[in-house]
Order: structure tokens, then C-alpha cells, then sequence
């Protein structure tokens, strides 16, 4: 069946090759794009291609931009001594979004040298005090974060995290045994 129909099944295969993105789904996006609605192919290949060639990384924080610097580090009313470390720039969408941080963020998606060197000089240029772990909970990523704690422990800094537990809405018997053991070591007062 494919024969005749490369172009089309490459087409699935690229759709296929994206998260979270299977056979049937991709089968059925190539399907509507070529056979309903191409002026949205043509929308979408345009658009891919123009965040291809202007987005990057942030110099400073390591975030998305579409210049050298983001839009958060050149924002005044952010609060400069808060850092948010988290380990991908699409986390500072969800946080922002949350409206619940007003510091500054700092990506570190793998832990070398360079990027151990850059969050120093980022602490050190923004005079920061207090620094949020906005990770993953995993045991990897607890040595994650005290890996960078030890790597920094020679500056004045307050080390948080953010909390973890039962999510809301979500029954006991769907929540992992881990996530339980959090949430009840991390019981509050009410």
C-alpha cells in the first residue's frame, strides 16, 4: 500500500517521530493535512520553519528566546534574587503560567561543567539568595539537586524545592507508592 504513497508516509513517519504522537494518530494528522485542510499544512511547515530558524537559547538563563537574552532575565519586575532551577525551558512556561514565582529561572538539562560555570556566574550577576528546585521528583534527581547544592554551598543561598504528593483530584489507589510516602513525610498542620 505504501507504494505510490511515499511522500505521504513520510509525511506519518515525521508526525510519528514527535511525542506522544503514534501510528494512528500520525496516520490520521497526515490524512487531515493532505486530503482536508492543506492551507494548515502549508500554516504549520511555515511556522516550523520560522521558530527553527529564530529560536534559541537564552545566553544567560538557558531558556527559549528569539534573542541573545529572554524576556525574563530583561524583565525589572522580576525578583533577581530568586532562581528556579528546573531541567527543561518548557517547565518555565508551566510556571509562569501558575503565576505562582516571581523570580528568575535557570536551565540546566545536564550537569556538566559549563553549565555548573554558568549558574555560578548567574547567581553571582543576579545576587541571588534563594534558590527553588522546580525538578522532577525521582531519587536521580534528589542527587541532582544535591549535586548543585555542594556545588554552590560556598555562597549565602536558601535551598527549596517544590512540594511534592498527592496530586489533587487524584484517588489514593491511582497514586504511586512513592508519591504517598512523600506526601505523608510531608504532612502540614491544618
Amino acid at each position: 500500500m505504501k507504494k505510490g504513497l511515499e511522500k505521504f508516509y513520510d509525511l506519518v513517519d515525521a508526525f510519528e517521530s514527535l511525542p506522544t504522537i503514534g501510528k494512528k494518530s500520525a496516520l490520521r494528522l497526515a490524512y487531515h493535512i493532505v486530503m482536508n485542510d492543506s492551507y494548515s499544512g502549508i500554516k504549520i511547515a511555515h511556522s516550523i520553519e520560522n521558530a527553527l530558524r529564530n529560536i534559541k537559547k537564552c545566553i544567560k538563563c538557558g531558556s527559549m528566546s528569539e534573542h541573545e537574552i529572554c524576556e525574563v532575565c530583561l524583565d525589572d519586575s522580576k525578583d533577581h534574587s530568586k532562581v528556579c532551577i528546573v531541567q527543561s525551558a518548557k517547565d518555565i512556561f508551566i510556571i509562569e503560567e501558575s503565576k505562582q514565582f516571581d523570580g528568575l529561572y535557570f536551565v540546566i538539562e545536564e550537569l556538566d561543567p559549563e553549565s555548573l560555570d554558568r549558574l555560578i556566574h548567574f547567581i553571582k550577576d543576579n545576587e541571588t539568595t534563594d534558590v527553588l528546585f522546580a525538578i522532577t521528583p525521582s531519587l536521580s534527581n534528589d542527587a541532582f539537586i544535591l549535586f548543585i547544592e555542594d556545588k554552590l554551598k560556598d555562597f549565602r543561598l536558601t535551598f527549596t524545592k517544590i512540594a511534592q504528593g498527592v496530586p489533587t483530584g487524584v484517588s489514593l489507589e491511582n497514586v504511586d507508592i512513592l508519591s504517598l510516602a512523600k506526601a505523608i513525610q510531608s504532612k502540614v498542620n491544618i
